[in-house]
């Protein structure tokens, strides 16, 4: 199987998948600014799908939200989501049961220790393709790997596929960003055929995408 990597945003939030180490390992990473349903839907579907996922944000911190618009909770990236989930429950269990953040992050707590940031991975070395899920993220993505010196010259494709952050969008988004991921790793070269791939996939589920190429 062919290796890739993809990232899906949401609104500050993507997925990308890497190049593992193996042969035959399927990466993806997902990112967001604060923490929404889109990208860790689409990390969660993935990793069952047999792909090694990683999930970023893009923001200063995490943001889940309080009582009121003027009230969030902020928490620093790296904090386990046991924690949030701890800490949440014990301030007001009803709010945030009814609001949906208990179970979402029960639901993160399950794929991956602590939200990471986009910024900060450098370190976790290069992927193939980056997946976001709104475009101002697509944009901090494209503008980060632009001020990262290229070192290895090697290719990374970033693609945008808007989807809603809600939990109907983001199970809907997640089973796109899915196929459209199988449709990557079943070509033999994404660099040659990612016009058509990209063509293909607008028409069948009539969404609009866009993508651009950058360097490692």
């Amino acid at each position: 199987a062919h290796a890739l990597s993809q990232l899906l945003a949401s609104s500050l939030s993507f997925l990308r998948c890497g190049t593992g180490t193996g042969t035959g390992d399927n990466h993806r990473r997902s990112n967001s600014s604060s923490l929404n349903c889109r990208s860790m839907e689409a990390h969660s579907l993935l990793k069952r799908q047999g792909f090694d996922v990683s999930s970023y944000g893009t923001g200063a911190h995490v943001k889940l939200p309080g009582p009121s618009i003027r009230e969030p909770n902020v928490y620093e990236f790296g904090t386990p989501y046991k924690q949030m989930f701890e800490e949440l429950r014990r301030k007001d269990p009803e709010l945030y049961k009814r609001n949906g953040i208990l179970p979402m992050l029960k639901r993160n707590s399950s794929v991956k220790l602590a939200p990471q940031r986009w910024q900060d991975n450098a370190a976790d070395g290069s992927f193939d393709v980056v997946i976001t899920f709104e475009e101002k993220v697509f944009d901090m993505v494209v503008e980060d790997l632009h001020n990262r010196e290229p070192v290895l010259m090697k290719p990374v494709l970033i693609i945008n596929l808007e989807v809603k952050d809600n939990h109907e969008e983001a199970a809907v988004g997640a089973r796109l960003t899915l196929e459209l991921c199988q449709e990557l790793e079943a070509t033999e070269s994404w660099e040659e055929n990612i016009d058509e791939i990209i063509s293909s996939f607008e028409r069948h589920n009539r969404r609009k995408i866009f993508y651009t190429i950058s360097f490692y």
